[in-house]
């Protein structure tokens, strides 16, 4: 007699191999586990944007209503026992990602994962019944896909109906306005540090040593001292809870890598032995360097282009002057 339980065997199984039973158990562990998603997603975003997250509610609603549906069929046909197959007992059965990894996502990636987890259901139901010689299965998930068919059309219009009106802008808005606070001026304060602070000691020593090995050891330390310390200080000053400018380790690693990217530019160029022409490449990347940061200011914190190259640009000149002044002397 073949075990109503067969997924406790070895391996997986294959999708073809189920049975309706099989299938209408399946469907519903997979219908729990999208609306448990749904609702977290809408849980996490109800502070910071209520319209999406109120799409989110009502696709929960909808999926606990697909759901309490097939359940009802379930116990119409099989009785009171739902087997307890999930998605990981399935080879071929279309995955979901561990919610770890997507429910701190920006709120345009959560609506891209929500989109492919729709899609992605759609068409592994259209696929199975397509392939499938069984009548009475073939019905099956071809209701299963008409209904995640009318789910997916039901959750773009909804999303357009409760982003009307301007929520959708709003939403952008705040998106974007977090993205800049927690990473965008972190960065550019690091960068600005790295490329501008660093360049007193890295051009006086090249200046004074010409060496380039000596030269780009100072540059490395300087670089790397500098990154670990802008890191530290940005993630600990501010935990972001009153501010909102986001969590403290996000603004620390941005801080911290753009400080010791903006000081190794213009170190680097002095691992080329001669060096009047690691100087010269030097001097190159730090003007690439400085118009990097105007045009960071001027594209992400709206800065007019005439400010922001005269605030860099001359202060940049100037401790690159004083550099090689003191290196020379």
């Amino acid at each position: 007699m073949r075990s109503v339980l067969p997924f406790f065997s070895t391996g997986s199984r294959r999708f073809d191999s189920l049975s309706p039973r099989e299938i209408l158990s399946l469907a519903i562990g997979a219908e729990e586990e999208d609306a448990a998603i749904y609702a977290l997603y809408a849980s996490r975003l109800r502070d910071e944007y209520p319209a999406s997250a109120a799409v989110f509610e009502a696709m929960a609603a909808e999926e606990n209503e697909h759901r309490r549906l097939l359940i009802d069929l379930y116990r119409a046909r099989f009785g009171d026992l739902i087997l307890p197959i999930r998605r990981e007992h399935i080879a071929d059965f279309y995955v979901r990602k561990p919610i770890w990894l997507v429910e701190n996502l920006g709120l345009d990636r959560i609506r891209e994962e929500v989109r492919a987890m729709e899609q992605g259901a759609l068409a592994f139901y259209r696929a199975a019944a397509a392939r499938t010689t069984d009548a009475e299965v073939r019905k099956l998930l071809g209701d299963l896909a008409a209904a995640e068919a009318r789910h997916d059309d039901d959750a773009a219009k909804l999303s357009a109906d409760l982003l009307a009106g301007g929520e959708g802008e709003k939403e952008e808005a705040t998106a974007k306005r977090q993205f800049v606070l927690t990473w965008v001026q972190p960065g550019l304060a690091g960068l600005m540090d790295g490329s501008v602070s660093t360049l007193a000691p890295i051009f006086a020593t090249a200046f004074a040593t010409q060496n380039p090995w000596t030269t780009f050891l100072v540059g490395l330390s300087a670089s790397v001292g500098a990154g670990i310390s802008m890191g530290f200080t940005e993630a600990a000053h501010d935990d972001g809870k009153l501010s909102g400018r986001g969590a403290p380790w996000k603004r620390g690693l941005a801080s911290g890598v753009m400080t010791t990217l903006g000081g190794l530019g213009h170190a680097l160029p002095y691992l080329i032995p001669h060096f009047w022409t690691a100087t010269a490449i030097a001097l190159v990347v730090v003007f690439l360097e400085l118009w990097a940061i105007v045009w960071i200011q001027h594209r992400f914190m709206e800065t007019p282009i005439s400010r922001a190259m005269f605030q860099i640009l001359l202060g940049g000149g100037l401790v690159l002057a004083v550099g090689i002044l003191i290196g020379g002397a």
